[in-house]
């Protein structure tokens, strides 16, 4: 049987599309399965038991670490007994005046257990006492000490075994500054938990980070003005064996150091302690720093966001500006000086009407920081333009600012162009590539 050249064509062209079809499924199904597992990664490094929340942030006077050991006829009483004996031990480490024991009771709002160990007629532990800030400032001479720094976003950061952690998962470092109580610090720490996006967000790279348009935003939606940085690298000799901290200070976008300093535990079992006791020398750092006038926020970090400038260079652009005006009124009384010689008559120059700005709406893409970066630089620079303001940012994706223009849209976006941008122009708003 003869077959027709035209049956062998239709046959072939038919297993051909067929192929293809199958090559394009393929390759959809790969596709959906690689988002599917980035989709998944991203969710498991949000999702999760990581946060904790701060525990204390009162103005309440606390002493912790006060070590008690008591005996008596019951374990109820030596309790009893080893809590009377915690409170006067406090007292006398604030330095408290001579009062009762009905008195001293009457100003302790609790008792905070760290460590305890209670036999049939002896009780050991390791106590903390909360005094309450106004029953007993009567007697330590006045209400705690008021706050007055700037909000500091606070980044522990912890260094064990090489790896470099913040809040990726729950350590110890992130346990004790979450315990510890701030009210009476002159510090105004903005401590995040840890849980949803803190750990994406907040990770050890934006320690390091040198972008101010980066931090710019991060500092915002934490609503803190700058950044602290303390951190705890963690030494253990040998499984069970001591444990060497050495603690640093940092601070600011540039991460500067203000003091290192190390501790020693024992054991891992006292490696708590140790880090309670960091953090509470730390906090003493920051609060010489900012006496010393050290602790201030970085003015780069609010230049170009909100309309403030440096005030180094606000001085410079007012000294610009005097010199220019001296050299105009220079100028026109030379003029005036040669019509009045001349006999012409000086005509005099109108004053232009100032230009009014408008805001437009720009979506940018942002492949990464760098792009991030550029992007505002770019469009900063852009004549004409007279202030930016990030409204929103994705990574990876599309960002949205808001630029105001003196100008129309048009303008704009051929400014834009001679900026070297891929421009496509919409209603009241533009999105701009490279």
């Amino acid at each position: 049987m003869t077959i027709a050249p035209s049956r062998l064509l239709n046959g072939a062209f038919l297993q051909a599309s067929l192929g293809a079809a199958l090559r394009r499924i393929g390759a959809t199904l790969i596709a959906l399965v690689l988002l599917g597992g980035a989709f998944a990664i991203v969710l498991a490094q949000v999702e999760g038991d990581r946060g904790i929340a701060p525990t204390a942030s009162s103005a309440d006077y606390e002493v912790r670490g006060i070590e008690v050991d008591e005996r008596a006829d019951t374990g109820e009483e030596a309790r009893e007994q080893a809590w009377r004996r915690a409170q006067r031990l406090a007292w006398q480490q604030i330095e408290g005046p001579p009062v009762s024991d009905s008195q001293l009771s009457s100003m302790v709002s609790s008792i905070v257990i760290q460590q305890e160990r209670i036999g049939p007629k002896r009780y050991i532990a390791t106590l903390g006492v909360i005094f309450d800030r106004q029953r007993a400032g009567r007697y330590l001479g006045g209400a705690a000490t008021s706050r007055s720094s700037a909000p500091m976003l606070l980044l522990p950061v912890t260094v064990s075994g090489g790896t470099f952690t913040t809040f990726e998962v729950r350590n110890a470092w992130q346990r004790a500054w979450a315990e510890f109580n701030p009210g009476r610090s002159r510090i105004d720490y903005v401590r995040p938990s840890g849980a949803g996006g803190d750990s994406l967000l907040l990770g050890y790279g934006q320690a390091g980070r040198r972008s101010r348009a980066w931090w710019r935003t991060t500092l915002d939606q934490y609503g803190a003005a700058d950044a602290l940085v303390p951190i705890a690298r963690l030494h253990y000799q040998f499984p069970g064996g001591p444990v060497t901290g050495t603690f640093t200070a940092r601070y600011g976008p540039d991460s500067r150091v203000l003091q290192t300093f190390e501790l020693t535990a024992g054991s891992p079992a006292q490696v708590d302690d140790m880090l309670q006791q960091a953090v509470a020398r730390i906090d003493s750092i920051y609060e010489t720093a900012l006496v010393d006038g050290k602790l201030q926020p970085d003015p780069t970090l609010t230049a170009g966001a909100s309309g403030e400038i440096d005030p180094a260079l606000q001085r410079l652009i007012d000294i610009g500006r005097a010199v220019r005006a001296r050299e105009a009124a220079a100028a026109e009384a030379a003029e005036a000086s040669a019509n009045a010689q001349t006999g012409t008559a000086q005509v005099e120059t109108a004053t232009p009407a100032p230009v009014s700005s408008s805001n437009y709406t720009v979506q940018f893409e942002t492949a990464d920081g760098s792009a991030f970066d550029s992007a505002l630089t770019s469009v900063r620079g852009t004549p004409g333009v007279r202030g930016v303001a990030v409204t929103s940012t994705a990574m990876g994706g599309t960002s949205v600012m808001t630029v105001s223009f003196s100008g129309t849209l048009d303008e704009l976006a051929a400014a834009l162009r001679a900026r070297g941008f891929t421009v496509r122009q919409g209603a009241n708003a533009l999105a701009i590539s490279r």
